[in-house]
């Protein structure tokens, strides 16, 4: 079993009963996915670049991702239809909670002057998301083997009805959102 999914099972889960509330243990929020998409952006026109992307993306996740085409033609971004345009993985159970674990403890950590994650990111549904500018702070990546560098958006799905459910369940994972 996973550690963080242990932490949440043993630990977290009747904190959050005490706090909100709850009736019984399904009324508990819980981390349903996380979603990891990469947008090509350029690199979308330089064929070469595709292949090392997706790699790069299978590296960090443990999964491969799937190519996202574009469906309309915009001829402002020289998109054409059916072009590839982002890459994209749902993570779920096992995968999930260690992609978590690596990214709440070593990964968030690497980020030069971190001040903590933004606390207004998250959606009326109790989802959060966080974007990452450069793709180098995971330590599972060769640098010098890293061809571009990219960002990439991080969507954690959780099951919370209100914003404060989610907040609480990030920050009792470990979560590090910045001072108010």
């Amino acid at each position: 079993m996973a550690r963080l999914k242990d932490k949440y099972e043993n630990d977290i889960v009747p904190v959050l009963i005490e706090k909100f509330g709850c009736r019984n243990r399904m009324e508990v929020p819980c981390l349903e996915k996380i979603v990891v998409n990469v947008g090509m952006g350029e690199m979308a026109h330089q064929k070469d670049l595709i292949e090392p992307l997706r790699d790069e993306i299978a590296i960090l996740t443990g999964q491969r991702p799937a190519l996202m085409k574009s469906k309309k033609s915009i001829s402002n971004f020289k998109i054409r239809s059916g072009a590839p345009v982002a890459y994209k993985t749902t993570l779920r159970r096992r995968r999930m909670y260690e992609f978590l674990d690596r990214l709440i403890n070593f990964v968030i950590p690497r980020i030069r002057d971190f001040r903590g994650v933004s606390r207004t990111a998250f959606d009326q549904q109790g989802n959060y998301t966080l974007g990452i500018k450069e793709q180098t702070i995971f330590p599972e990546l060769e640098l010098d083997k890293v061809p571009v560098t990219h960002g990439m958006d991080i969507c954690f799905v959780t099951t919370a009805r209100t914003k404060e459910e989610a907040m609480s369940l990030l920050e009792s994972f470990g979560m590090p959102f910045a001072k108010k």
